[in-house]
């Protein structure tokens, strides 16, 4: 059985490497004995041997051997409080520079002490610590030695100390590039899951607007030439027919669009969506047939010369269209009519939907106005759908009676800017 430790990294030391992650205090009682054993076998070294240095030549003093056996036992606490053990340890090596010949290398205790201290705190400090240290450790061995102040034991203390506090600096720093690059990786992550949710927000949102578009405008059509069939039912049946024929007309386009609304929330797999063209502009004479076919006249102005709109526009352009006619239909008097123009104005295309209101009208606006309880979603979404593309939207009462629905659209869309307006 293979036991995995947390932090474990891959190869021959990984498991090894994680259980010293998770057993700091037995990782650093290693290293201590691992130090103490170090420091003993270079106490029987004598560097100043006739031929380089011998070993078994000299032997360490009772008091030397004490200090190391201390230093090393400082070392298991070095994580816990790495600055009171880098005194103690920098401590031992000044008693032991100047307890006298044959020396004992204690300073290894300060070298490690002060390696810990430099890569747990930051550069100021890690540089103020290690130059004093370095600093004093060097200037008491050079001053209370036998040996010349430039002897190799003097320079290998600054050396050593000035490498344990360069080394240290430089674990710190890439620990902290670790730790930043780990967390930019996490905040990427979570910027990508709040873009997923906002995407499908809006997905959701534009959805909800197609729907409400095309059931709003076919079941209203539905439901008057319905009415107008049941009315001259038994006096006119071949005017009866025909509105049973809008009916039947109005039912079947409402089912398309549906068709190819809903065939967006497919996936993968399923069978294959239908592949009519979204409606734009170029089917708005259809749409005002619709419209005139229902009792509401309706009169078109629509610039075509400089070509077809962008998609995006096109659409948009069409479905405020459509929105604001069934408006008109449902809210105004007996005998309205209604005029569109679509008009190319610099970068932007102009919609205006107006109507007169009809004969019974006034200028407040009709049951089941946006924003009303129990109303629809009408006059939100047109604003919704040109805030989306950077657009504006107005809707108000006409003077002297009518509304009046005034929708620019952008033709390359921009980041949305949703302008209120008053409620129909």
């Amino acid at each position: 059985m293979t036991t995995t430790y947390p932090g474990a990294r891959s190869g021959p030391f990984g498991a090894l490497w994680g259980w010293a992650r998770t057993h700091p205090l037995a990782t650093d009682a290693v290293l201590a004995f691992g130090a103490l054993v170090c420091m003993v076998l270079g106490s029987f070294a004598d560097p100043h041997g006739p031929h380089g240095p011998t070993f078994g030549t000299r032997s360490p003093q009772p008091l030397s051997f004490v200090l190391m056996v201390l230093g090393a036992s400082a070392l298991v606490l070095r994580r816990r409080w790495p600055r009171a053990v880098l005194v103690a340890t920098g401590g031992l090596t000044l008693l032991e520079l100047v307890s006298g010949d044959p020396r004992a290398p204690v300073a290894m205790c300060a070298v490690i002490a002060l390696f810990t201290v430099a890569a747990g705190s930051d550069r100021p400090t890690t540089w103020r610590v290690g130059l004093l240290t370095m600093t004093t450790l060097t200037a008491v061995a050079m001053l209370s030695g036998p040996a010349p102040w430039y002897a190799q034991e003097n320079l290998g203390i600054f050396a050593w100390t000035g490498m344990a506090a360069a080394a240290g600096d430089a674990v710190r720093s890439r620990r902290a590039f670790v730790d930043a690059i780990r967390e930019r990786a996490e905040r990427a992550e979570r910027t990508r899951e709040e873009e997923a949710r906002r995407r499908v927000a809006e997905e959701r949102l534009r959805i909800a607007r197609d729907l409400h578009d095309v059931v709003a405008h076919h079941i209203a059509l539905v439901n008057v030439q319905a009415g107008v069939a049941a009315h001259v039912m038994d006096r006119r049946p071949d005017q009866a027919k025909e509105a049973l024929a809008h009916v039947r007309e109005a039912s079947r386009s409402a089912l398309n669009e549906l068709r190819a609304t809903v065939g967006l929330l497919r996936q993968s797999g399923d069978p294959e969506a239908p592949t009519e063209p979204a409606p734009g502009l170029a089917l708005l004479d259809t749409l005002a047939d619709t419209f005139r076919h229902a009792g509401l006249p309706v009169s078109l102005l629509l610039d075509e010369s400089d070509g077809p709109l962008p998609a995006a526009v096109d659409l948009a352009a069409y479905r405020v269209i459509q929105e604001a006619l069934t408006n008109v239909h449902k809210h105004a008097g007996p005998g309205a009519s209604a005029e569109v123009s679509v008009v190319r104005v610099g970068v932007s295309v102009e919609i205006t939907v107006l109507d007169d209101g009809g004969t019974s009208a006034d200028s407040s606006p009709g049951p089941g106005a946006a924003g009303e309880p129990g109303g629809g979603h009408g006059l939100l979404g047109m604003r919704e759908r040109a805030g989306a593309l950077g657009g504006s939207c107005f809707a108000g009462p006409r003077y002297g009676g009518g509304y009046r629905v005034h929708v620019v659209l952008p033709l390359q869309p921009a980041a949305p800017e949703p302008v209120l307006a008053p409620e129909r």
